[in-house]
């Protein structure tokens, strides 16, 4: 079903509303056109669909900054190119230091067993991460759930909560933002 350009202005002010139904109309309808740009410029499945969640979840957080004098799939095509160049300095950054620090490397044998120490540490901050998820939403805390700790795929959890695929995909990711924010205040 094509979706007339009325319409989609309707659903736009909605989503500024925060209406979440109004979030995936636009995100089915827009899904296949940022992922379809950023595969063409990565070439890569994993990061074309990274970088169009990011895009969406980044498009959701500033929807109130859209000026709806230009086209809303422009704009979300412009979020997706300016994440795709982030990326891009990110791991070049990322490399250099890695060729930095193999010289380092070569000059130091590590060992990589934990200690006690190291497993008690490990347990604590698990506990505290528990924690911080229970303050958040019940929907987020149950995508957590299923993706981290019982390390399910999106088709499953897609499957289990009966929402599409691309719902869930957002969903995480802004249940990721929220748990750092949480995590950031303490």
């Amino acid at each position: 079903m094509e979706k007339t350009d009325d319409s989609i202005k309707e659903i736009i002010q909605r989503a500024k509303e925060g209406n979440q139904i109004a979030f995936s109309n636009l995100v089915d309808t827009f899904w296949n056109d940022v992922y379809g740009f950023q595969m063409l410029r990565t070439k890569n499945e994993n990061d074309a669909e990274d970088i169009t969640i990011r895009t969406f979840s980044k498009a959701f957080d500033k929807i109130d900054t859209y000026d709806e004098n230009y086209e809303f799939k422009t704009w979300l095509i412009t979020i997706s190119k300016n994440l795709h160049v982030d990326l891009l300095r990110k791991r070049k950054r990322s490399l250099m230091n890695e060729m930095e620090s193999r010289g380092d490397e070569v000059k130091r044998v590590l060992d990589e067993t934990p200690t006690v120490e190291d497993r008690l540490i490990t347990e604590q901050n698990l506990a505290n991460l528990l924690q911080d998820i229970k303050k958040m939403k019940p929907h987020y805390q149950k995508v957590i759930n299923l993706r981290y700790f019982q390390e399910m795929s999106y088709a499953d959890i897609a499957k289990e909560l009966n929402e599409p695929v691309n719902n869930i995909k957002v969903k995480l990711l802004r249940a990721k933002k929220l748990l750092a924010e949480i995590i950031k205040k303490k």
